[in-house]
């Protein structure tokens, strides 16, 4: 791919020493550049364009340091506490604005890069996310391994300088706009399951890679599936060590279902707001729902702690996984209680638009809803390690 240099320049933002400090000093920000921030509450439009304006927004709190504290020096960060990242996303939800595409992806795959990369390629790419400027994606599940990802078989064979790789991937986020991938491939015999899988930071214009768009039933265009014929991977893309992956795996889905889920609460708080001020839903349904995203936040909020104090997670992190698809199905539940026409209609819950008359939004985030007790980890795998890991219940 071509590469520009990103500048990481310095910043007139002193680290904050803690969250609530972050929390007041960011606040006195979007304050005085509320004007400037204006522009970024529209959230409608082609996906292009969507993310067009979210790069915007994420290079101005790039800029400005806000989206560097937390991250090392070295890889284009301020430093400081990495918990001081969970505040960003919640400042901006709390103030009405729609928080960077890429937080969620930093979250999930910047810290892996930045553990097990080697550290010339990490002061590299890091900036480079952290910016904006690129975007990536996570090539983790496959036709026959989604859940069991002990069992994919995308093949990478070792050649001189690197790996060729062959095979399949599919249910990969917005891979249609990716610059760069972390990949999971068998690089071990088939039989070898975990042991036998190893990790990768790929080029989405590398020759061989084919994108192909996955229509879902609330017409986004979120999904694709991968095809890799005869791809190359220099060696120094290799993240960890040769069939080491799995020790990259457990460290991404950490992130997803502890950072991302954090995200995840901070925005279905504010669509549980939305529904609570349209009225039409029992005062009971929403007080369960509240229940149930507060019990969300503070498991994910525990498991961020745990993840920026460099301390194991382990299995504990499908209560977070579980409890995020209970909370977000129940949420849109709700909605489709109260306010179904809206939702089965397209409309909106603003009573200038009326039902149909909206952008569809919420008729899209129940269908999404739908399969949020599958995506990341179906919610009997999670059952099952709840039960067996932590519970030590029998198979």
């Amino acid at each position: 791919m071509t590469e520009t240099q990103t500048t990481t320049a310095a910043v007139d933002l002193a680290v904050p020493d803690t969250v609530e400090q972050a929390r007041a000093d960011f606040r006195r920000w979007m304050a005085d550049h509320r004007v400037d921030l204006e522009q970024f509450r529209e959230t409608g439009g082609e996906v292009t364009e969507i993310f067009g304006r979210l790069r915007q927004l994420q290079r101005m709190l790039f800029d400005s340091g806000w989206i560097r504290l937390g991250w090392p020096p070295e890889m284009g960060g301020l430093g400081g506490a990495p918990m001081l990242r969970s505040i960003i996303s919640e400042e901006l939800a709390a103030a009405g604005y729609p928080p960077p595409f890429s937080f969620a992806t930093q979250e999930v795959l910047g810290p892996a890069v930045a553990e097990f990369a080697r550290p010339e390629l990490a002061a590299h790419v890091l900036p480079r996310l952290l910016s904006g400027q690129e975007t990536w994606c996570q090539g983790f599940s496959e036709p026959g391994a989604g859940s069991d990802l002990a069992s994919l078989r995308l093949k990478a064979v070792a050649v001189e300088g690197g790996w060729r790789v062959s095979g399949e991937k599919i249910w990969t986020s917005w891979a249609q706009l990716a610059d760069r991938c972390v990949l999971l491939a068998r690089t071990g015999d088939l039989d070898s399951g975990h042991r036998g899988i190893s990790a990768f930071l790929l080029d989405m214009d590398t020759p061989g890679i084919t994108v192909s768009l996955l229509r879902s039933m609330n017409g986004d265009d979120e999904f694709c599936s991968l095809f890799f014929d005869n791809v190359f991977i220099p060696e120094d893309r290799l993240l960890g060590k040769p069939d080491g992956g799995w020790a990259v795996t457990m460290h991404v889905l950490a992130g997803e279902r502890g950072a991302a889920a954090w995200q995840r609460q901070i925005w279905l708080r504010s669509r549980l707001d939305e529904l609570a001020a349209a009225g039409g839903v029992d005062d009971t349904v929403l007080g369960e729902s509240l229940e149930l995203l507060m019990a969300l936040r503070v498991l994910s909020r525990r498991t961020v702690r745990a993840l920026s104090a460099g301390e194991p997670v382990g299995s504990t992190t499908s209560l977070d996984k579980l409890a995020m698809s209970t909370a977000e199905k129940f949420l849109f539940d709700a909605a489709m209680s109260g306010a179904s026409d809206e939702i089965v209609l397209g409309g909106s819950f603003d009573s200038g638009s009326g039902p149909g008359g909206g952008d569809g939004a919420w008729r899209n985030d129940y269908l999404y809803s739908r399969a949020s007790s599958i995506y990341g980890g179906a919610a009997e795998i999670q059952r099952n390690i709840i039960a067996e890991r932590l519970l030590g219940l029998p198979r």
